[in-house]
């Protein structure tokens, strides 16, 4: 190992270990230095990497190559069939056609932030203009993650993610419903298939893939407790899709709902009981509380559409079936409830993610606890 000049750049070579394939020795130069100071200082630090049996050697593999292997060993086993989904076209339809030519060893932060400003102006596969702030951080994350698994992999040394900065979009907007607006939805879907999902919607706050994956063996009617424990989701590869959350996602929970909603999942299994006198052999009983006539699940995507039409028809303002959830989160804390309370009804990660998504009530109950302090210090004699 020595230190030598290069025209007027400083460099350094190193062994750095056997070829296992050919049993040689293995040298790496390293080049580009100013100084012969600067020059002995990273192969001072090069050294102590090699010591520590830190050093990676720069990979040959190329960003595309790494990506599909991340994919097919990691996402494939990890993550839920709609997060796969969504990895899948980021990675084919994006990151691939623009990135994938790089190799590992020669991807750096300027590429990935130039990449982010592209696809901001011209990022649509229809040629229609950029994506949007929010689409762009999904690439950004879905690429920092699979790069930190390089760095776990000792594929690479740094994750080159970390040192890029992705663009910050906008809060995005909570459309949720007043009391009357509520009143006035249920009065209107009384007697529909729509009424009983949008109650239990409003009441419970639960997720649509939730909802409509939901069992009777998940009702504990004795307790007034739900279980989420299934959820339904309709992927594009396969169509309708149950998927087990007891074992892997972190918004299995338990939830306690009212005697109205006890009430109501009474009088629908009792609906559905004669539904499937009804049916007979032709019933599909899967055990769902919310099913259509016949117990077959429901078309998730299609009951939002239907329900987005109804709330055109009754000029409602316009909201999506999932900020029922919203909704119901709001109305909670307004009424004063605990944000954590909230959280775990919710099934959100950390209370951070709640206080973040409903912000817009923190206000109004920050107005109303500085009147309750001033009210109980200085009124009745205080």
């Amino acid at each position: 190992m020595h230190v030598r000049k290069r025209g007027n750049k400083w460099c350094f070579v190193l062994d750095v270990g056997r070829d296992p394939q050919t049993g040689k020795r293995k040298q790496k130069w390293f080049s580009g230095f100013k100084t012969k100071k600067e020059a002995q200082k990273a192969m001072t630090a090069k050294l102590h990497e090699l010591n520590q049996g830190a050093y990676i050697e720069p990979s040959k593999i190329t960003l595309a190559d790494y990506l599909n292997r991340w994919l097919n060993d990691y996402a494939r086993i990890n993550c839920s069939p709609r997060t796969l989904e969504g990895y899948e076209y980021i990675i084919e339809k994006h990151l691939i056609p623009d990135l994938g030519n790089i190799t590992l060893d020669k991807l750096k932060p300027m590429d990935l932030q130039n990449y982010y400003g592209n696809k901001l102006i011209n990022g649509r596969k229809d040629g229609s203009g950029g994506l949007s702030p929010r689409s762009v951080l999904h690439h950004h994350r879905v690429l920092h993650e699979a790069l930190e698994y390089a760095v776990r992999w000792q594929v690479i040394a740094i994750n080159p993610a970390k040192a890029a900065t992705p663009p910050k979009p906008q809060k995005a907007q909570v459309n949720v419903l007043n009391k009357e607006e509520i009143h006035q939805l249920l009065t209107a879907s009384k007697g529909t298939p729509y009424y009983e999902p949008i109650f239990f919607a409003v009441n419970t706050g639960m997720r649509r893939g939730e909802i409509f994956g939901l069992r009777w063996k998940d009702i504990n009617f004795e307790n007034n407790i739900i279980s989420v424990r299934q959820t339904l989701q309709r992927l594009k590869s396969e169509g309708l899709k149950f998927r087990d959350t007891t074992k892997t996602d972190g918004s299995r929970r338990t939830i306690f709902v009212s005697e109205s909603v006890i009430d109501m999942l009474k009088k629908l299994k009792t609906k559905q009981a004669k539904n499937k006198i009804k049916a007979g052999p032709y019933y599909k009983n899967y055990d769902l509380v919310f099913a259509k006539n016949d117990g077959s699940p429901i078309d998730v995507d299609y009951f939002s559409k239907a329900f987005g039409l109804l709330i055109k028809r009754i000029n409602l303002p316009h909201i999506r079936f999932h900020d029922l959830r919203h909704t119901h989160a709001t109305l909670l804390l307004q009424q004063g409830e605990h944000p954590k309370v909230v959280s775990e009804r919710l099934g959100h990660s950390t209370i951070a993610i709640t206080m973040d998504t409903y912000s817009h009530v923190m206000p109004n109950m920050q107005k109303e606890a500085a009147q309750k302090l001033d009210d109980f210090l200085f009124k009745n004699g205080g």
